[in-house]
């Protein structure tokens, strides 16, 4: 069984979620949760939150008869989302722009590991 999980507008930058999303790339489940919650990144709040809910789909989809031990992480990837335009004062009457970047994370759990990604 498969399933994909998108979780979209994550408060925080791709390149930040990214450097989380690379260390747990390829691994099960179960290890990848335990390596989560130990993380000191804020990402790793949002990836967990996924992962949670991608169990639950496929507890859904094929009953309770999934193992977190044999799934893994197929495919996940972070693109961009929308940025957040805001403006600070500058020097002399100035106005520099801040973009407070987003992010949409797609993170798909398979039972077999086929294709790492």
């Amino acid at each position: 069984m498969e399933t994909t999980v998108k979780l979209k507008y994550i408060k925080q930058s791709p390149k930040k979620v990214r450097f989380v999303l690379d260390s747990i790339r390829g691994f099960n489940v179960d290890r990848a949760l335990k390596s989560l919650d130990y993380s000191n990144k804020k990402a790793g709040r949002f990836i967990s939150k996924a992962l949670r809910s991608g169990l639950a789909n496929l507890s859904d989809l094929g009953g309770s008869d999934q193992d977190s031990k044999n799934l893994y992480i197929v495919k996940c990837f972070v693109d961009e989302g929308p940025p957040m335009k805001r403006f600070r004062p500058a020097a002399m009457g100035r106005a520099t722009s801040i973009l407070k970047r987003s992010s949409h994370l797609t993170l798909t759990i398979s039972s077999d590991r086929k294709k790492t990604g």
